[in-house]
Formats: C-alpha cells, sequence, structure tokens
C-alpha cells in the first residue's frame, strides 16, 4: 500500500472512529509501527490531525489551532456574506474593534471603501489591508505579534482594557458549545477579545453554521454580554429562548 493511500485510509478510521491507536493502525495497515508515526507527523503537518501520545485525534477534538492561512480557505464564501451583512451595521463617525479572526479579515476589506471610521485592532493582517487608506484610521493595539499574524500578551490586553473604548466591536470564536455559550480555542486571543467586549457599547458576533456546537476549551462570553448574532445558520428552538431572553438580536445572512 502506497504513502497516501494509507494516510487516506487513516483519515477515513478517524473520521469514523473519532481516534486512532498507533498499534491497531500498524495492524490495520500491515506496516510497521514506526511507518504508522511517519504518517501521522505527515498528516499533522497539513492540520489534518492532531497527534497525541499513541495516537491521534481530529482536529476539532484538541485545543489545536489552525494556522490563520489555513482558515482563511474555510466557509469562505460564508465568512464573505458575514463580513457584508455586519457591515451594513457600520455608520460614518464610527470606531470599532475587530478581532484577529479570519471573518473580521473579510469584514475590513468590506471597511475599505468606507470613509470616517477608527479601527482599534489586533490583527496584523486587518492593519495591513486598512493602514494607510484614506478615511480611515487604524489603531494597533500593541504586544507580541502570534504565529496567527495578531498581537497578543497583556500589552494588548491592557492597551485595550485601559486606553480604548468603541462604540461596535466585531469579532468570531471557536464556536458556539452545546451548552449555548461562546467558546474559543485560543487563550490569548480569549483575554484581547474579552477586553473588547468589555469595552464596547454594542457587540455583533460574526458566526457561520459550522461553528454551531462546535468544542473550544475556553469561555469567550455568554449571550448576555452580546448584542447581535450575524448568521447563516437556522437557530433552533432552545438557543432563539436564550437569545430572546438576552434580547439578542439574530441577523440573518
Amino acid at each position: 500500500m502506497l504513502a497516501l493511500e494509507r494516510q487516506k485510509r487513516i483519515l477515513d478510521l478517524l473520521s469514523r472512529e473519532g481516534a486512532v491507536v498507533v498499534s491497531k493502525l500498524s495492524a490495520e495497515l500491515g506496516v510497521t509501527e514506526e511507518t504508522v508515526r511517519r504518517d501521522l507527523e505527515k498528516l499533522e503537518s497539513k492540520e489534518l490531525l492532531r497527534r497525541t501520545h499513541g495516537g491521534a485525534l481530529p482536529m476539532d477534538e484538541g485545543n489545536y489551532e489552525f494556522s490563520l492561512e489555513k482558515r482563511k480557505g474555510l466557509n469562505v464564501e460564508a465568512k464573505q456574506a458575514l463580513a457584508r451583512r455586519a457591515a451594513q451595521y457600520i455608520a460614518t463617525g464610527d470606531t470599532v474593534f475587530l478581532d484577529a479572526s479570519t471573518t473580521t479579515f473579510y469584514l475590513a476589506k468590506e471597511i475599505k471603501t468606507m470613509r470616517n471610521i477608527i479601527v482599534i485592532t489586533n490583527s496584523v493582517r486587518v492593519i495591513n489591508e486598512l493602514g494607510g487608506v484614506d478615511g480611515l484610521k487604524v489603531i494597533a493595539v500593541g504586544g507580541i505579534v502570534s504565529h496567527n499574524q495578531s498581537l497578543v500578551g497583556s500589552m494588548a490586553e491592557n492597551t485595550i482594557r485601559q486606553q480604548y473604548f468603541a462604540d461596535k466591536m466585531f469579532f468570531s470564536s471557536k464556536g458556539i458549545g452545546n451548552n449555548s455559550l461562546i467558546l474559543e480555542g485560543n487563550e490569548q486571543e480569549c483575554f484581547i477579545k474579552q477586553s473588547m467586549i468589555q469595552n464596547a457599547r454594542q457587540r455583533f458576533y460574526l458566526c457561520d453554521r459550522s461553528k454551531f456546537g462546535r468544542v473550544g476549551h475556553m469561555r469567550l462570553s455568554s449571550f448576555e454580554e452580546i448584542d447581535y448574532l450575524v448568521t447563516d445558520a437556522t437557530i433552533g428552538d432552545e438557543l432563539k429562548t436564550i437569545l430572546d431572553e438576552n434580547n439578542v438580536t439574530v441577523v440573518n445572512v
């Protein structure tokens, strides 16, 4: 069996069973455990799974984060649609927080055609996209540049929390858990977003349908702290009740 065939079989088994074990894969594929480990290493380098001690898990089952370049290629049309809809809530004279998510990167492209807007962000890509555009003022919050091309750390958090306030905040996250909490999978990004939520007058959560029910290991926010949910998903009765109880406006795409 060729390496590509083995790796496809591994991904098929992972999808069906939810986890794979090196010893069992070795017997199943008829190769040595060392060969299996090399296959897993190759698949992890492509961000198709997450290796664990003795096996592997699907990417979504852990705390591993896709790189920005990989995430930019996921659900592009949905993210662009959410960005276009969210842009309708930005008015001349607004000051807005944008987080470092890929969805708000597409929102930055919509803002690029606007005038008299102040953008406060920790996203290096948003800074590069909007910096120097006539009629826009871009404020970078400072901090350490992460591998996801965002500014993070205590400097960034404290700068937002102590110095900057916005009319509106636009953000995304890992997803909405089955407990109806907004979840995040990256601690540093979570703290930045929480600081923005605290200092924004209105909060817009941009969430495409793929994020409903997704696992994240950190609580970012409850819907009590959110004003708008911008989504392309059909809202179930249980979540709708929670949104109504917290006066969250659902903006459909």
